[in-house]
């Protein structure tokens, strides 16, 4: 437990906390202080969000900070690990967990927050909530992607004995390998994990199906694919055309303005690891998918565990298709989305 008696460095040493804070079912002020002390313990602890920034955050004072933090540490929300268990998760990830099946995990942010600022915060977090989710002996799968990117320059150091990193998607496209931009997000949860990492020096569209199905069929190719079907942990976001910040897959040159169309024609809401899905998570008939790199949604569900981290609340509809898709067992979101997400939820009955 970390308690008062234990110093800062002690506590910076040990990133992994658990946040954990049943819900008062009466509510009132007591209910209130409760939350802001969950708030004000994910903010200080998660995010290293200094007691001033905080405070100004929650509109309050720093000494009032203080002393939820403090609250925070004497009742016992503040631990070693963060978990948020299903009976005792604030009420925005219960209300997600039950609608989509999921472990959700909701970054508190404002309303007001710029995108950009949102996305770090809930890759600080995400990067602080993945390492306690993976041990040894695990082929982790991860897909690369603006999102992913930002998690993997979080990541704390948590060693693993013989565990594999894979690339789920090739980043080649007609102007550049994707070589440098896919393998420093790879090399950087290898270092992070002491695992080995697998490279997928592959397009991540080919022009044709058949060449896709011809290089499918040589063995240096399917080492990298024996491994994403042998996955324990899939590691991904959620692309998105119309996002704030463009997904690295519609910003970084991979479609043209005829890829575009076919996407829209087939009416397309997002994309996981570059294999696309419409809204209500379909994904047979579209063509793109027949020249994605990407592995097969079958092959996604198969690892038992499957952490997806979104961050903003223009992927709404993205998310939404990969969630009826059931590509996610773990959801970790800033608070504005994971709001949103419930709001369209109800509203669709």
């Amino acid at each position: 437990m970390i308690g008062p008696s234990v110093p800062r460095p002690f506590a910076d040493r040990h990133r992994t906390r658990t946040a954990e804070l049943p819900v008062p079912a009466s509510g009132g002020a007591s209910s209130s202080r409760a939350l802001d002390a969950l708030r004000a313990a994910q903010m200080y602890y998660l995010q290293d969000m200094t007691m001033d920034a905080i405070a100004r955050e929650l509109r309050t004072s720093r000494s009032t900070v203080s002393r939820l933090l403090s609250s925070a540490r004497e009742t016992g929300v503040v631990q070693i690990q963060i978990t948020s268990p299903h009976e005792r998760a604030p009420q925005l990830e219960q209300q997600i967990s039950r609608e989509f099946g999921v472990e959700a995990h909701v970054v508190p942010v404002t309303e007001t927050g710029h995108e950009a600022e949102v996305l770090e915060r809930v890759a600080i977090q995400a990067a602080r909530t993945i390492g306690p989710l993976l041990g040894s002996n695990a082929i982790i799968g991860v897909a690369w992607g603006s999102t992913i990117s930002a998690v993997s320059r979080h990541l704390t150091r948590k060693i693993t004995h013989d565990s594999t990193v894979v690339q789920l998607n090739g980043a080649g496209n007609t102007q550049t390998t994707g070589i440098t931009y896919a393998s420093e997000i790879l090399r950087r949860f290898g270092k992070a994990y002491g695992a080995r990492v697998e490279q997928f020096p592959v397009p991540a569209f080919f022009d044709r199906p058949s060449t896709k199905t011809a290089m499918w069929g040589e063995r240096s190719v399917q080492r990298i694919l024996d491994l994403q079907s042998r996955m324990t942990t899939a590691i991904f976001g959620v692309g998105s055309v119309g996002s704030e910040i463009p997904s690295h897959v519609y910003s970084g040159g991979y479609l043209d303005p005829d890829a575009l169309a076919m996407l829209a024609a087939d009416e397309v809401v997002g994309d996981a690891a570059t294999v696309f899905f419409r809204a209500d998570g379909t994904d047979q008939g579209i063509a793109m998918n027949d020249r994605s790199s990407g592995p097969d949604f079958s092959v996604l569900r198969a690892a038992r565990r499957r952490i997806c981290v979104v961050s903003g609340e223009s992927k709404i509809n993205g998310l939404r298709g990969a969630l009826a898709a059931g590509l996610a067992t773990d959801l970790i979101l800033d608070e504005v989305t994971a709001r949103r997400l419930v709001q369209v939820a109800a509203e669709n009955g």
